[in-house]
């Protein structure tokens, strides 16, 4: 059975730093592309970066580029989101998800597989 499981979430000041885990069970990270996406009450879950199941051109949406980056350890079964300068506007439940297209210059396509979601919330 495939599932993404999200951790790391939290609570943060402006200017500070959170790493999100996602762990892979049911298929192997280099199998599918992966990546996170967020959602604030009442707007649409939007993504924010991605990396192709072949590992190469990541993308970032311009929101989080220079901020945020996503990696991923095929050992541990698992992709990150380092976000650094986190900003208030960066308060949303961040989800992990998995089995859709990554494109390096726009937008994913619509995940198959999504994670519960990890709240994170970053205070003036």
């Amino acid at each position: 059975q495939v599932q993404v499981t999200e951790s790391g979430g939290g609570l943060v000041q402006a200017g500070g730093s959170l790493r999100l885990v996602c762990t892979a069970s049911g298929f192997t990270v280099d199998g599918y592309s992966m990546g996170w996406f967020r959602q604030v009450p009442g707007k649409d879950r939007e993504g924010i970066s991605c990396i192709p199941w072949s590992g190469g051109n990541r993308w970032y949406s311009s929101s989080v580029t220079g901020r945020f980056t996503i990696s991923r350890d095929r050992a541990e079964n698992t992709i990150y989101l380092q976000m650094n300068n986190l900003e208030p506007d960066d308060t949303a439940i961040y989800y992990c998800a998995a089995d859709f297209t990554c494109y390096s210059r726009h937008a994913p396509s619509t995940p198959n597989y999504w994670g519960q979601g990890t709240q994170v919330t970053v205070s003036s």
